[in-house]
């Protein structure tokens, strides 16, 4: 049997070698291994330093200054250190947070569990093409309203969201505004001064680097606070205690880097390859677009197809690892909520795939991808 191919970069990518590397001198004895916080001798000093820099990485990344970013374990970490954080130290201000009913579930489950704390949550709907419009927030914006959460890029769909547009009403009514930014680094351009926000969740393992970590950008500002969520030690200016992972950190600064050096040229080539791959399958009937082409990033392709089952195609393309929808939901049967939420059928949304592409993604992989599928389609349709 030949490699499997993966086309599930929106689950996870692999982690680049260059990064790989760079972990690698953060682990063992004769690397840089130790506490960050252990400040009484030389090795401990050298993590700090290590840390300090790939802080610095991720912050120019979208233009922050370093001090404003807090390590977490995570993107999801970060969602909930935002929304529940500030829910709960601006409870002078107001209970009110507004949000969308696409987020990651990072989002979506933190804004339920806020509401059992007594919070009033906004769900705004998106359009077909899966973005909230700026006129749509500004109609559900309240006096008492503390933060806005909505996400750069739609983790099913691609969708790209306007932040600048977005953070501007909700700054009208005094407003914080989160942005879950997992997907958009290297495919987006992201300045956090240009586009207004307030709060960005970040994570390593969506943009080359590992599993595990994830950082929260918080602006330096007297107007913003949070409680903390995880206590024991005061770390990262007493907002994320623990220690500090000074392998995965290092990693993920140095996959920021690359990022930064190299997306530009990974999205016009991965661009290539989704027009390739569609332009393979355009004569067959049945083919559905979910995802808007124009509107969203181009590693991320949301595909319907008419007359099959969804769990049956995908069996059929066992040696091809793509996605019925988020893989934080992968255990469900039920069809992706975000399709739903955009108007697509219960049954088309069943026989929905979404295809996403990235680095290591080859031409040979998207051309045997359109003969295993098509070949699929013609046996579960016949």
């Amino acid at each position: 049997m030949s490699a499997p191919i993966y086309l599930d970069y929106a689950a996870t990518t692999p982690v680049d070698p260059r990064v790989a590397e760079v972990m690698s001198r953060h682990l063992t004895l004769d690397g840089v291994f130790a506490n960050p916080a252990s400040r009484s001798h030389m090795p401990g000093w050298q993590a700090e330093q290590a840390v300090e820099s790939a802080r610095r990485q991720v912050a120019d990344r979208i233009g922050a200054d370093p001090r404003e970013i807090v390590w977490t374990s995570g993107a999801t970490e970060a969602d909930n250190l935002a929304l529940i954080g500030v829910m709960r130290a601006n409870r002078e201000k107001g209970r009110h947070l507004v949000t969308s009913t696409i987020e990651h579930k990072a989002v979506i489950d933190t804004a339920v569990a806020l509401e059992k704390e007594g919070c009033d949550v906004t769900w705004l709907t998106p359009d077909a093409s899966g973005r909230i419009s700026p006129q749509a927030l500004k109609e559900v914006l309240r006096d008492d309203t503390v933060v806005v959460s909505l996400m750069a890029v739609n983790n099913e769909l691609g969708s790209i969201h306007d932040l600048a547009a977005l953070s501007e009403a909700a700054h009208a009514v005094g407003a914080l505004f989160h942005s879950d930014a997992a997907q958009a680094v290297g495919r987006l351009p992201l300045d956090v001064a240009d586009q207004g926000i307030d709060l960005m969740s970040l994570s390593g393992h969506k943009a080359y680097g590992p599993k595990g970590v994830g950082a929260l950008y918080v602006k330096r500002s007297p107007d913003i606070r949070l409680e903390a969520l995880i206590h024991g030690g005061g770390h990262e200016r007493g907002m994320r205690s623990g220690t500090l992972p000074t392998h995965q950190i290092a990693g993920m600064g140095e996959a920021f880097a690359i990022a930064g050096r190299e997306s530009e040229a990974d999205q016009a080539r991965i661009e290539g390859l989704r027009d390739r791959f569609l332009e393979g399958l355009a004569d067959l009937d049945g083919v559905h677009l979910n995802s808007t082409a124009e509107a969203s990033v181009p590693n991320i392709l949301n595909l319907g197809f008419s007359g099959v089952d969804g769990e049956s195609l995908l069996m059929a393309l066992r040696n091809i690892a793509v996605s019925t929808g988020s893989a934080c939901n992968s255990a469900s049967v039920e069809p992706s909520y975000v399709l739903k939420e955009i108007g697509v059928t219960r049954p088309l949304a069943l026989a929905s795939l979404r295809f996403s592409f990235g680095r290591f993604t080859t031409e040979d992989d998207i051309d045997r991808t359109i003969a295993t599928l098509r070949h699929a389609l013609t046996g579960l349709r016949r």
